[in-house]
């Protein structure tokens, strides 16, 4: 019998003899390659927090104790240990298991999360919380030393210790975020990895002073009354110290009974602690621990090469985007380039490598990515922010403050903008029309095509002020090239002129009304089919002449409906009192599940079928 077979509840790995942890660690890991290979999901992450997951369950209780994943895409062990082993074959896909905790999977996952460096700033609200309540319960936060360049994490580390409550924090620290880690905080934690410099020091230093005669003694006394100004330079966790938190660590994260032990301790004392926790992204799987990056999050692979069983050929827009980014580079010097520790993911490593001296990686921090991309557009440089659209929410009032307000020219490339698949409610990228359209100031452009998505990058280059181009994931769409109309600010294109109805589709919906079209046309029935192009400004002169010879216009678009595209039209319409009813097809107030793109648009009404469906009940 495997050991993890007797593991079908919370808290059953405490009944695991000691002698036996080292095997179940083994077979967790087998068990998540296994069904990762699957899947896909966030493979390296997980390996390398096995030991330290299972050391954390060791000490505490479940659901009474309180344990908050920072991001949450290194969860699954968790998951595992809590009961939740036999929906792994669900991961990530339609009304499966979720890649990241979820309140309302278990009652063992205490706090939602799915973006970096909120973890201690939740665990500490249930910290004080327990206090005001009167319970006892442990808190604990398990940190990457990637979320450690998001200034929220300062933010609370700082409360922490002013409130001196009891809460542990533990620094999961692989020297890795999704790409390689970069800042200050990096090269401080690097630092603190090379090992016991000060005790080697301290010990070396006060052999020397005894051996000086009659001297000697009274000096070895000095150094020891010195030895807090010797600390500040030579001990390992310092600055941590000196925000009033006590810092513990380096440890090894894959010895269970050090980190079982130091966990222990920690937790009998009333006040903040922070365990510094040393571990292998990848740990175990071979392919992983050589490209960590790469297994960070996977699609469904072969275990034995480690390759992707169904290899992507196709031109995917963020591609487009990066190779675009590098032509206008090399044509305009003053384009510079940011990513906020998501170079590759964004394609801003292409103009990296050509331009590394006209690109920056401000690590997990999209809100200072704005503004310093600001402080750059103010200086006369034309700087491209490539961000994913759910990452982008973070920076909403440096991007209205900093960029809009002054009217700089800051080129936002919202990547991810729509719906993402499989990474869930938190990754979704459905409110940036609803949180961008309404800042004055702000153009948004979302292209129909691969071919658009170039000319709307180099027109944006061009044009003087803010403007968001926002594409979605996945595979770039060839359709339609043949329609190449030049981009005039604020202006749609008319792909086919119509009467009766008309069909106007933002950005990536484009491909799916071209199916819904197509059926029309199928039909002898002569519908106008328009990309709308600028989300922001409207094109009003198209409304206003589509008023004049059609009943219904059809807004077709992929992001929240209240605030969005579809309500800026409908607003118009009535506001002039126009002669035509609008329809919006677009997402209800929620938020959106995992599954992949397709099943989620039919789930929606937003698949071809479904939309002429919902039209014709409503002609």
């Amino acid at each position: 019998m495997n050991i993890l077979d007797k593991i079908n509840k919370p808290n059953d790995i405490k009944n695991i003899d000691r002698e036996d942890l080292p095997r179940l660690a083994e077979e967790i890991r087998e068990f998540l390659v296994w069904n990762v290979s699957e899947t896909g999901g966030h493979l390296a992450p997980n390996l390398g927090c096995v030991e330290l997951t299972m050391a954390l369950h060791r000490v505490l209780d479940f659901p009474e104790d309180k344990l908050i994943w920072d991001v949450g895409h290194q969860s699954y062990v968790h998951k595992i240990l809590t009961g939740r082993k036999n929906d792994m074959a669900s991961l990530r896909q339609l009304g499966g298991m979720s890649g990241f905790p979820k309140t309302s999977e278990s009652p063992c996952d205490a706090f939602n999360t799915g973006h970096s460096s909120t973890s201690i700033s939740a665990a500490l609200g249930m910290a004080c919380a327990r206090s005001i309540k009167g319970t006892h319960e442990n808190i604990a936060a398990v940190i990457g030393d990637g979320a450690f360049t998001g200034g929220m994490v300062y933010e609370a580390m700082n409360n922490m210790a002013d409130i001196k409550t009891s809460c542990l924090v533990v620094l999961n620290d692989n020297n890795m975020s999704i790409d390689q880690n970069v800042g200050g905080m990096s090269t401080y934690l690097s630092k603190i990895r090379v090992g016991q410099q000060y005790n080697d020091f301290k010990g070396n230093v006060e052999k020397l002073l005894m051996k000086i005669p009659v001297a000697g003694e009274h000096l070895a006394r000095g150094l020891k009354k010195s030895k807090d100004s010797i600390k500040q330079i030579f001990v390992p966790g310092m600055f941590f110290e000196e925000l009033g938190v006590t810092y513990i660590g380096p440890i090894d994260g894959h010895d269970i009974d050090v980190m079982e032990a130091t966990f222990r301790k920690a937790l009998q004392l009333d006040r903040p602690i922070l365990v510094h926790v040393k571990t292998v992204k990848g740990k175990g799987y071979v392919h992983a621990e050589r490209h960590p990056s790469y297994f960070h999050g996977v699609e469904p692979f072969n275990i034995e090469t480690g390759k992707v069983k169904k290899e992507k050929k196709a031109m995917t827009n963020t591609g487009v985007f990066a190779r675009k980014l590098v032509e206008l580079g090399r044509q305009n010097d003053k384009i510079v380039a940011i990513t906020a520790a998501m170079g590759k993911g964004t394609g801003v490593s292409m103009f990296a490598s050509e331009f590394p001296d006209r690109s920056f990686d401000v690590g997990i921090a999209e809100e200072h990515a704005v503004t310093f991309a600001a402080g750059l557009a103010a200086s006369g440089l034309i700087p491209v922010v490539a961000i994913y659209s759910s990452f982008l929410q973070r920076a909403y009032d440096q991007i209205l403050h900093d960029v809009c307000l002054q009217n700089l020219h800051v080129i936002l490339a919202v990547d991810r903008s729509g719906l993402v698949g499989a990474d869930g409610d938190t990754h979704q990228g459905i409110f940036d029309t609803a949180f961008l359209s309404h800042m004055p100031n702000m153009t948004i452009i979302a292209p129909k095509n691969r071919y658009e998505l170039t000319r709307a990058l180099a027109w944006a280059v061009e044009h003087d002020g803010p403007v968001a181009i926002k594409y979605s994931r996945g595979d770039a769409y060839y359709g339609l090239r043949e329609y190449n109309t030049a981009i005039e600010l604020g202006r749609s294109e008319v792909l086919h002129r119509g009467s009766g109805l008309a069909l106007v589709a933002v950005g990536n919906m484009v491909q799916e009304t071209e199916k819904v079209y197509n059926r029309y046309r199928s039909e002898k029935r002569d519908v106008t089919f328009v990309n709308a192009r600028f989300v922001r400004p409207v094109d009003t002169d198209l409304i206003d002449d589509l008023s004049r010879d059609h009943d219904m216009i059809v807004i077709i678009e992929e992001g929240i409906k209240h605030g969005g595209y579809g309500s800026m039209i409908e607003e118009y319409v009535e506001d002039k009192g126009l002669p035509v009813r609008v329809m919006v097809c677009a997402i209800e107030d929620r938020f959106v599940q995992q599954g992949t793109v397709a099943q989620l648009r039919h789930v929606l009404g937003l698949d071809a079928d479904s939309l002429y469906d919902r039209i014709e009940e409503k002609r």
